[in-house]
This record gives structure tokens, sequence and C-alpha cells, in this order.
């Protein structure tokens, strides 16, 4: 049996399992796992099947109660979220009835110092979701000043980014950045906020993050692994927290719903069958009780679309921005 006190409310949880719908007998990807919060809620249905997927070994084994208590109905996978189908035909599961994901840095990685996401805590400068590649230290000592800037000002939206880069540069060849303190004060010095505003490194963590993790891209590849995977009628739920991730979903969603072509001036455009119907025309976002219980949720935006019967639509072609082997080949 399922308790009903999860240890971490999922911002937009009961909002996102509504979208969801889950039904005696369906299967559905919690696609990052994180605490568990929407696999416990689907769980609640009674007769649900979850796969849950992140790429943390510490979700995983974090989850291990949530998988007794699902007696079997719950299987963890240690994975990237972009491999979604490739996971679930692993579980014997080709076709799922919805999906589920909450994109970026969660508050558990957050919270930890030793994992280097916050500059508030003082830690190493890691910030590595998984366990392997280069973490953020690498990318500051390693990349070039022009790399630098562009990572920050693409993946942070920091429009001092090349007066940031400038900063780290001349600052590595003093002494190697190794911690979120040293970078957060490196920052703070050419980047000035007033007070009530966001913290001056705040955009400069973002940028490295999203680029150590490549979650832009993890995301791109996610939702066209989701549309694979998803039967006719299975749901496509994504909760995002800043404007890059968002318009990424929102764009997937606009390009797979169109029903339209051509005008009156030009011949119809041959165009593949919607592959979505949007369930959101707008995105759903927080309630002011629930940003003034979680001050992270207050970014928060909810977005959903159910699956046609129509085939799936060819894979986008990825962006061409900073890539992290590219840069760590070139510094």
């Amino acid at each position: 049996m399922i308790s009903a006190a999860p240890r971490h409310i999922s911002v937009l949880g009961r909002e996102a399992v509504e979208m969801l719908n889950p039904r005696d007998g369906g299967v559905y990807v919690d696609a990052t796992f994180g605490a568990g919060g929407y696999s416990r809620a689907v769980l609640a249905v009674a007769g649900t099947q979850v796969i849950g997927i992140d790429r943390d070994r510490s979700a995983i084994t974090g989850g291990f109660d949530l998988v007794e208590e699902s007696e079997g109905r719950l299987t963890l996978v240690e994975d990237r979220f972009s491999n979604l189908a490739e996971v679930c035909a692993g579980q014997g599961a080709a076709a799922v009835d919805g999906v589920v994901m909450d994109v970026g840095v969660s508050s558990m990685q957050l919270d930890q110092a030793e994992r280097g996401f916050s500059f508030r805590l003082g830690g190493p400068l890691d910030m590595r979701m998984g366990h392997d590649g280069p973490t953020a230290a690498d990318v500051v000592a390693k990349a070039s000043e022009a790399d630098l800037a562009k990572i920050i000002y693409i993946f942070g939206e920091e429009r001092h980014s090349r007066a940031v880069a400038r900063a780290i540069v001349a600052a590595r060849k003093e002494a190697p950045i190794t911690t979120t303190q040293a970078l957060a004060d490196i920052v703070g010095r050419v980047v000035r906020s007033k007070p009530n505003e966001i913290h001056p490194a705040t955009r400069t963590f973002q940028g490295l993050r999203i680029f150590v993790n490549a979650e832009l891209d993890e995301l791109h590849l996610a939702l066209s692994a989701a549309e694979r995977v998803l039967k006719p009628g299975g749901r496509l739920v994504v909760v995002s927290f800043h404007s890059l991730e968002d318009r990424i979903v929102k764009d997937f969603f606009n390009a797979r719903g169109k029903t339209g072509g051509g005008s009156r001036h030009l011949p119809e455009v041959a165009q593949a069958a919607p592959s979505f119907q949007i369930l959101t025309k707008r995105p759903v976002t927080p309630t002011d009780a629930e940003v003034a219980a979680n001050p992270r949720a207050r970014s928060a935006k909810l977005r959903a679309a159910e699956r046609t019967a129509a085939p799936a639509h060819a894979a986008d072609r990825l962006p061409a921005w900073p890539v992290l082997v590219d840069v760590m080949r070139g510094g």
C-alpha cells in the first residue's frame, strides 16, 4: 500500500497528475523521478505501473522504499530521460499510457552543498546531475573566454556574460576556481544587483549547470522519445522552471499540434498529421498559496498534450549551440 505522505511535494504535483489522468491498468513513465512525488501520486491509483527514470544515483537509491511499498508496481532505472524510449523497451513497455517530466535541477540537489549547484551553500564547483563527465570547475578551468561568454549568455541569459567571462579567465590565472563561493565572488565583482533582485551569480550558475548537464538537448530528445512511446490517448505532461525550457516545450507541442497549412495564395504545404492534441492553451502556473509555501515554484509552468493516432514526427535537429565535448576539446 502506498502511504499518503511523501517526503517531497512536487511543484504543480496535483495539477500534473490530474493532467496525466492515471487509470487502473495503465503504464506511466516518471521521466525525472527525483524524490518520487509524481510516482507516488500515480501509484495511489490502484493497478497502475510506473517506470521511474533518473540520472542521479542518489535519487534512485532514495526511491527504494517506494519500490517496496509499491509491491512490484514501481521500477527504477538510472539513466538520462532522453533515453526513455530505450528504458521503456528494456522494461517490456514499448508503448505507455503517460509520461510526466519535471525539468531542471531538483530541490534535493540544490540543498546538498556537496553537489555544487548552489552559490548560497559552500561546496565544490561540481553541478553534475549524474556522476560522470566534466564538472563545472573543469569547464571554468578549460573553456576559452569566448566559449564561457557564449555559455553564460545563451544558457544563463546573462547580459553581462562577456564581463563575467573576462573576470573568470583573469581569476583562474591567479588560482584555480574550485568552489561555488569562489565563483560567486568573482561574478559578484562584475555583476551588480539591487536589493530584492536575484543574486548576481544566479544566471551564471544557471548557464554553467545547463551546459554541464546538456539539459536543453536532453529535453529536446526526451520530448521526441515520449512522442514515440505514447499510445494514442496517452498524455505527456511537462513542468519547466525557466523560459528556455518552457519555449522548447511550447514549440514542440505547437509544431506537433498544427492542423493547418497553406493559404489561398499558396498551395497546400505537405504537413505531417498532428501527433498531439494540446490540452493547455496557456501554461498552468502555481497558485499564490503554493508559491508562498515553496518560493522555488514561482517560475514553474505546466504544459500538457494528448497523443493522437498519427505517426510520430521526425525528430527535430538539435540547436547549434555550445556543446560540452567541443568546448572541453578546444579549451
